[in-house]
């Protein structure tokens, strides 16, 4: 018969000996740092930013994967807004990238912000008068427009708005786009449009 001691006194120096080798991992600062090389905390420069999208992987992007990852990052607000608006996300991603290359602090010598660049009513595009007064009166402010989903809502809907009105898209982005540009910023966009899809 085995004595219930016996089996015990291997379990007891197999615990012992983990208890060792985790202390002495954990009072072991260079220890320490490479495990935490095996999986590191960004630093705040890395981390996403709140405001970027979240719940949108490559696979359900709708907008083609030929456009840069500055632009891909805000696909989830992009397809939102296109699918509110009835627009194709190829043609709002092609918008973004001739308005701010993908960056959301873009702020245009005019005054226009973010994604979208939309002119606010404040800032530089204040100074914009027309005849009732200043011309972007009732826009949204910097502050609104610098924040990504509600520049993107804000912009497609202004896009959509012209698109309806003008009854054609190169009209459209012809207004959409710097007043003094002509058909040339309209022609850039529908470029992109047409080489990213």
């Amino acid at each position: 018969m085995n004595h219930p001691s016996k089996a015990i006194l291997p379990a007891v120096l197999i615990g012992i000996l983990v208890v060792i080798g985790i202390s002495r991992f954990l009072l072991n600062p260079s220890l320490t740092a490479q495990a935490s090389d095996l999986e590191p905390n960004p630093t705040p420069a890395e981390q996403p930013r709140s405001e970027e999208p979240t719940g949108t992987t490559p696979e359900e992007c709708q907008i083609s994967n030929r456009y840069p990852e500055k632009i891909q990052q805000w696909c989830h607000y992009i397809q939102q807004a296109a699918g509110e608006f009835q627009l194709d996300p190829n043609l709002i991603a092609a918008v973004m990238l001739q308005e701010s290359g993908g960056n959301p602090d873009a702020y245009s010598r005019s005054g226009a912000v973010g994604l979208m660049q939309v002119m606010p009513r404040d800032g530089k595009a204040a100074e914009f008068m027309c005849i009732n007064g200043p011309c972007f009166a009732n826009r949204p402010s910097m502050q609104e427009l610098f924040d990504p989903q509600f520049n993107i809502q804000y912009g497609v809907r202004m896009l959509a708005g012209l698109i309806q009105r003008k009854g054609d898209v190169r009209e459209a982005l012809k207004a959409y786009g710097p007043m003094d540009a002509g058909y040339t910023y309209a022609d850039k966009v529908l470029t992109i449009y047409q080489n990213y899809r």
